[in-house]
């Protein structure tokens, strides 16, 4: 199936000769250049003959890519999730929701359905799509939660940084006040709410409008996507941009790297200021609306709430970071990220929390705190793992790690400027010593213990497997991604990567993986 994609697009392509596609010059990878680590610039094989005299063979989702390639057929797994994350998403909400009423384990719902596999796919159908109908409510609180995000994105300063330069020339930039969005959001959506002085809503409002709001999410995400995948190809922002000649590829992966739209980055705001915002906040709305509801204390939603907004401070304390990663640098703005961000993280990231203000943990104070201060070890070595790096970095090697000189590979890699077409010798040091020696993701161990933790606070002993859901598709994601970026790394670095791979040979786990 897959391949049979890949050869109509590499078809279409070849058929396509727009005269706008072929009065640019779009990057592809030339694999024999990729062998020798150059990164080249070079002309369409539809116009090819008329600027070069040699031709490039073409490979999938070559324009606008950087470093790797993408798309549907990249892990056939996260494809199958994509197809059915629409759905997945109304089904978890309405699990959750007060409308759901018998017991929400699999244990009972299993049999159930496996006695009548048509009526419950019928009925769980139904209730996704009818229960959470859109209330006004909803769209009030999700239109005024994010006027409030644009407005701190536009009026709150901060310094200019820059992500890395694209294969284009183009050099995206940044203002750098996450940190200072978080803190200030987090302000006024205390100041708004029954706990403060302005008293417009109730502070469980995220809970109690949360199943109409995934169903708006999840209309304006599968329609924003349609825009997106348009924009792309009619009136891009930058270079980085093109189609692979499938709709649905190009719907799912998407046709731009870093779309803007009067002004405002569309996928930082989505990414960040919306998503991680919803996400950061939930965890203490989920946990009012449960105190409400069983008037006490529970301890183990408590604690994850406090963790999870933790580690969400220190996401956007690290923000540029974030800018500077896979999702940011190599995937486009697709179905795949942005309606993701739109829907997916508040479906599924927040869904061990969500789960708890109907059927408490029960655990107790001194074993959520210990869970708690699990979680937390694992927030900061994650913190300190990618601030080690960064700091490497910042001082060009010249820095103590763990006490001692660093250990790092010297790793050279030539571009080819897009504007000038000269080639240029540049080099990036690879730190293989501290937390970057023991793994090459070791980071990922520390963001997945952190991650368990906090769906084991939902005390699955008690409440069955499904507040593990976040859990388990964390580690697949992080699985992937660093075989993805094992894979960008390879393509950009070559040898020098072989040398890093050899100094530091295990991938996340030390000893194990």
């Amino acid at each position: 199936f897959f391949q049979n994609i890949s050869e109509r697009t590499q078809l279409k392509m070849e058929r396509r000769k727009s005269p706008r596609l072929a009065a640019k010059a779009r990057p592809v990878y030339n694999e024999t250049a990729l062998k020798n680590n150059v990164i080249e610039e070079t002309l369409p094989s539809a116009v090819s003959s008329i600027g070069s005299s040699k031709s490039v063979p073409e490979s999938k989702y070559e324009t606008g890519t950087n470093w790797v390639e993408g798309g549907i057929d990249s892990n056939i797994y996260f494809f199958g999730l994509i197809v059915v994350s629409p759905l997945l998403c109304q089904v978890l909400a309405f699990l959750t929701s007060d409308q759901m009423t018998a017991e929400p384990y699999l244990t009972t719902l299993l049999p159930t359905c496996y006695a009548d596999l048509y009526g419950c796919f019928h009925n769980i159908l139904l209730s996704g799509l009818t229960a959470g109908a859109p209330t006004w409510e909803a769209a009030r609180f999700l239109l005024g939660f994010n006027i409030v995000a644009l407005f701190l994105e536009v009026f709150i300063p901060g310094k200019e940084e820059c992500g890395p330069e694209t294969l284009t020339g183009h050099i995206p930039k940044y203002v750098d006040n996450g940190f200072r969005h978080c803190l200030v959001f987090s302000f006024l959506f205390y100041l708004g709410s029954n706990l403060g002085l302005a008293n417009l809503y109730d502070f469980g409002i995220m809970y109690d409008v949360f199943f109409p709001c995934v169903t708006i999410l999840n209309i304006f995400g599968l329609v924003f996507c349609v825009f997106l995948w348009y924009k792309g190809l009619h009136f891009p922002s930058t270079d980085d941009n093109g189609s692979s000649g499938s709709f649905l590829a190009d719907y799912l992966w998407g046709t731009e790297l870093y779309p803007r739209c009067f002004g405002l980055d569309l996928k930082r705001f989505v990414n960040c200021r919306f998503s991680m915002t919803f996400w950061q906040l939930a965890g203490l709305s989920f946990f009012y609306a449960s105190y409400k509801k069983h008037g006490e204390i529970d301890w183990g939603l408590l604690f994850g709430a406090i963790s999870q907004y933790l580690y969400l401070c220190k996401f956007f304390w690290w923000e540029m970071g974030y800018m500077r990663s896979i999702d940011i640098i190599v995937d486009r703005a697709g179905f795949t990220i942005q309606w993701g961000c739109l829907v997916y993280v508040p479906a599924v990231y927040t869904l061990h929390s969500r789960f708890l203000v109907k059927h408490p943990s029960g655990l107790s104070p001194y074993l959520a705190g210990a869970i708690f201060v699990v979680s937390l070890s694992g927030v900061v070595l994650n913190y300190l793992a990618d601030a080690e790096r960064d700091t490497f970095r910042a001082a060009n090697g010249k820095v103590k790690v763990w006490g001692k000189d660093p250990v790092f590979i010297k790793a050279q890699y030539t571009v080819v400027d897009p504007k000038t077409g000269q080639r240029k010798q540049r080099q990036s040091l690879l730190l293989a010593s501290g937390f970057w020696g023991v793994a090459r993701h070791f980071q990922y161990l520390f963001e997945l213990i952190a991650a368990w933790s906090w769906c084991i606070l939902a005390n699955p002993a008690k409440n069955g497997v499904i507040p593990l859901f976040y859990a388990a598709f964390l580690t697949a994601l992080l699985i992937n991604r660093a075989k993805r970026d094992e894979a960008k790394c390879q393509k950009k670095y070559g040898k020098y990567y072989d040398e890093y791979s050899k100094k530091v040979p295990y991938l996340i786990v030390p000893g194990v993986y």
